[in-house]
C-alpha cells in the first residue's frame, strides 16, 4: 500500500486532542525520539515530544495514503491537519501489505508466514505471498504424492475451518487443504492410495518404475519456478533502483539472461540445432558481461574489485547450476515416499490371511501409514520450505523492509505527571525546549 510522509500540525493547546484522534485512527506511525509505549500516558509523552514553533505544535510520521482523508476529517474539529510531505531522499517508507486487518486475514496465515519469516517485504517490492503459497503446495504435493494421505490432509483442513473448537487455527485451513489437494492430485498421477494398493490406476508414471521421467519433471518444474523468481526479481530491482540497476543485477535482467542461456543450451542439445547453441552462447556472454559490470561496480573498482567481481561471477554461475539441480529433491523425496509405502503394503499383504493374521496385517497397515504420514509430511514440508527460501526468495528479495507500526496507545485520560520518560530512562523534552529558532 502506498505510504505518505505526513506532518501532523495543531494549535499548541490542541495537540493532545490531535494525538488522541491519531491514536484512535491507527493510521500514523509517528517518528518519536523514544520507543513508543501503549499506556494512556503515551499521549502526554508524545505531546511533550512535539516540535513547537510559536503557537503551533507538529509531529511527523508515515501514513497509508487511503487513510489520510478520514484522518483529516477527524482532526479538523480540533483545528489540526495532516499535511503530506515530500518523501526524504534515501529513506524507505515502512511496509503495509494490506489496508485493513480483516483483508489481511483473508491471506492464509502460513502463506503469509512463508514470506514474513524470510524477510519483511521492502516497501518498493512486490509481495509474492500468494504465489509463494501456491508454489509451496505444488512442491509439497510432488514429494507427498498419495491420494489417500492427501485426503486426510484435506479433511484436517476442513475440520480446522468448520469446528468451533479449532477456531484459533482457522487461518491455516486453506493452506493445509491446498497441500492436501496437491498431494491427492499427484497421488492420482502416481496411482498411489495409501501406497500402491491398486485402488487407483497409474495415470502418469509409477515413481519406482520410472524414476528418470520423474527426475526430469522435477527439473522442469524447478526451471519454471526459477524463471518466475527471476521475473519477480527483475520487477523488484526496477522498482528499487530503476532499469539501470535491474540490468546489471544478478537477480535482475543479467541473471535472467544467464538462466535463459541455460534453457537455450538444453533446447539446442535436445533438438540438435547448432543455431540455438550459438544464440545461447551469445546470450550467455552478454549476461556474464552485464553481471561482471554490476559486480565490479559494487566492489568499488580497481584491481581488488576486479578480482572480487571475477570470483563472485564464477560463484554466481555455479550457484545457478546448483539451484536448478537442487529441485531434483522433488523427485528424490517422491521416490522415498513411494518406497516407504511399498514396504508397508508388501508387509501388509505378506501378513494377510483369513484368520488372526488379518488383524496383524491391518495393524501394520495403519501404523505404517501413520509413521510414513508423519515422517514424510515433515520432510516434504521442510524440503519445500528450503527450496522456497534458498532457490526462489534469494532472487526475489535483495533488501529487508520495515513493517508499518501504527501509533495507537490507549486513549484513556493521561495525567500531567506522566510523560517524564522515566519508563524508558529517556527524559522527555518540554515544548519550550523544543522550540524552533
Amino acid at each position: 500500500m502506498r505510504m505518505e510522509r505526513v506532518a501532523l500540525v495543531a494549535p499548541l493547546e490542541s495537540r493532545r486532542e490531535m494525538l488522541t484522534e491519531v491514536a484512535r485512527s491507527s493510521a500514523v506511525e509517528l517518528d518519536l525520539p523514544y520507543e513508543p509505549g501503549t499506556g494512556p500516558e503515551e499521549i502526554e509523552r508524545a505531546a511533550d515530544a512535539a516540535v513547537v514553533h510559536g503557537s503551533v505544535a507538529a509531529l511527523v510520521g508515515w501514513s497509508p495514503t487511503q487513510k489520510l482523508s478520514a484522518l483529516q476529517e477527524a482532526l479538523e474539529p480540533h483545528g489540526a491537519s495532516a499535511v503530506p510531505l515530500k518523501r526524504p531522499r534515501g529513506v524507505q517508507p515502512p511496509t503495509l501489505l494490506t489496508g485493513d486487518e480483516p483483508a489481511r486475514k483473508q491471506t492464509p496465515v502460513l502463506s503469509r508466514l512463508l514470506v514474513d519469516t524470510y524477510t519483511t517485504v521492502p516497501y518498493a517490492d512486490l509481495d509474492p505471498a500468494r504465489i509463494a503459497g501456491v508454489a509451496y503446495v505444488v512442491m509439497f504435493g510432488m514429494m507427498f504424492g498419495d491420494a489417500g494421505q492427501g485426503a486426510l490432509l484435506v479433511v484436517a483442513g476442513l475440520l480446522l475451518r468448520f469446528l468451533p473448537r479449532l477456531q484459533r487455527f482457522r487461518r491455516t485451513w486453506l493452506f493445509i487443504t491446498g497441500a492436501g489437494v496437491a498431494a491427492v492430485f499427484f497421488g492420482f498421477l502416481y496411482g498411489e492410495f495409501f501406497g500402491p494398493t491398486g485402488v487407483l490406476p497409474v495415470l502418469w508414471l509409477d515413481p519406482l518404475e520410472e524414476p528418470i521421467p520423474l527426475l526430469v519433471a522435477a527439473l522442469v518444474l524447478g526451471a519454471v519456478l526459477l524463471a518466475g523468481s527471476y521475473v519477480l526479481g527483475t520487477i523488484n530491482r526496477v522498482r528499487e533502483g530503476g532499469w539501470g540497476y535491474a540490468l546489471y543485477a544478478r537477480s535482475g535482467l543479467a541473471g535472467a539472461l544467464l538462466f535463459t542461456a541455460i534453457g537455450l543450451v538444453a533446447w539446442g542439445l535436445l533438438a540438435a540445432e547448432p543455431v540455438i547453441l550459438v544464440v545461447a552462447a551469445v546470450v550467455a556472454l552478454l549476461a556474464l558481461v552485464l553481471m561482471f559490470i554490476g559486480l565490479f561496480a559494487e566492489s568499488g573498482g580497481g584491481a581488488t574489485g576486479g578480482l572480487q567481481a571475477s570470483v563472485e561471477l564464477v560463484d554466481s554461475v555455479v550457484q545457478l547450476g546448483s539451484n536448478l539441480v537442487s529441485f531434483t529433491r522433488l523427485a528424490a523425496f517422491g521416490l522415498t515416499h513411494a518406497a516407504l509405502m511399498m514396504v508397508v503394503w508388501q508387509a501388509t499383504t505378506a501378513l494377510w490371511a483369513p484368520d488372526w493374521r488379518a488383524v496383524a496385517a491391518v495393524v501394520v497397515f495403519i501404523i505404517g501409514n501413520a509413521l510414513t504420514f508423519a515422517l514424510e509430511g515433515l520432510v516434504a514440508g521442510i524440503q519445500a520450505l528450503r527450496l522456497e527460501y534458498y532457490e526462489l526468495f534469494s532472487r526475489i528479495f535483495q533488501d529487508e523492509g520495515r513493517r508499518f507500526r501504527p501509533w495507537n496507545p490507549d486513549t484513556g485520560t493521561s495525567t500531567p505527571e506522566t510523560g517524564t520518560g522515566t519508563e524508558t530512562g529517556t527524559p522527555s523534552l518540554s515544548p519550550a525546549e523544543r522550540h524552533l529558532p
